[in-house]
């Protein structure tokens, strides 16, 4: 499929700003000495597949797959996996549940980490194309890239490119994540070839996940104590989690959901998956969760806990 960058300049014309509360972390951080604080997970920690849970799956596959660039991986009843070169980044079960509310705990967006410029673009033209209404918003983050949109569902959603590291500003142990300007439509004539448009975006993996929460001392007590990532940046409303120097692997903000309690039953967010890199890791993860008298059930290289708000959470040693 080949389309003029015109055309595609006009498919995101008249989008709207991401929400405001994106743009806090312009001043949590400035650049200066020093480096990402030591966490307990380790190197070969990375994101893995997201659950949601959705009453009407077709129109969240044509966004994933016809948009996003994933393929289907696999598809038995009431349930499809998306991924890219076998890995599975994203899955669907149907559910009956009634709708996530902003109010809840929950995802606030998941966030597909591409490996170049050139593949981002592509997926930024099938989007739009396939759902020009889906736009949410764009902010250069200093660290990376990033553009906005809502699913069918509603379910944030972020596209991104990272910046190289040896650029990324540390001060504290927190790294500067900017929110500046970021054109989408010149992002596209500068890296968007109509001529060599992709189906699918290979190179992508899951970058990181953005969950809404209820209490953020709570969030860094479990994501960071318990769990074991390093807390790399904090926000009016937002707390940044993350191992092995990157900028973050996870956040929680309460920007809707300050003071909720346990989630409801509902459509969105199922679970998310969490990669360590050797099976030592989810040992002490397991004496962790003990210290903390955290509820958890592990069976070989996998184990399953929830944070405060009820979300689950896998951590499993990377295959």
């Amino acid at each position: 499929m080949a389309m003029s960058n015109k055309t595609v300049r006009s498919r995101l014309a008249g989008a709207v700003s991401v929400l405001a509360a994106v743009g806090l972390l312009a001043g949590c951080a400035t650049g200066g000495p020093g480096g990402p604080a030591p966490s307990e997970l380790g190197a070969g920690t990375s994101m893995g597949a997201v659950e949601l849970l959705t009453a009407d799956p077709e129109p969240l596959l044509q966004f994933y797959v016809d948009g996003v660039g994933l393929e289907v991986l696999a598809d038995v009843e009431g349930a499809v996996t998306l991924g890219i070169d076998g890995t599975p980044l994203l899955s669907l079960v149907e559910t009956d549940a009634p709708a996530d509310s902003f109010n809840d705990a929950g995802l606030y967006h998941s966030a597909f980490l591409f490996p170049d410029e050139k593949t981002l673009a592509d997926a930024l033209v099938r989007t739009a194309t396939i759902a020009p209404n889906s736009f949410q918003g764009s902010s250069d983050h200093t660290v990376s890239q990033a553009f906005y949109f809502g699913d069918p569902d509603g379910n944030g959603v972020e596209l991104y490119v990272d910046r190289p590291r040896d650029g990324w500003e540390w001060d504290d142990n927190l790294v500067t994540m900017g929110s500046a300007a970021l054109d989408p439509n010149a992002f596209i004539a500068e890296n968007f070839d109509p001529a060599e448009l992709g189906e699918h975006a290979d190179g992508v993996v899951m970058g990181h996940v953005h969950l809404r929460g209820g209490d953020l001392a709570d969030a860094e007590q479990f994501y960071a104590d318990t769990l074991g990532f390093a807390v790399t940046a904090r926000s009016e409303g937002a707390v940044f989690f993350a191992a092995d120097g990157y900028h973050h692997h996870l956040a929680v903000n309460v920007w809707s959901s300050e003071g909720a309690g346990e989630r409801p039953e509902s459509t969105g967010l199922g679970h998310v998956t969490i990669h360590v890199g050797d099976p030592s890791e989810l040992d002490s993860l397991e004496a962790r969760l003990n210290e903390a008298e955290h509820n958890y059930t592990r069976e070989g290289s996998e184990l399953r806990t929830s944070d405060p708000w009820g979300t689950q959470i896998i951590v499993s040693v990377k295959g």
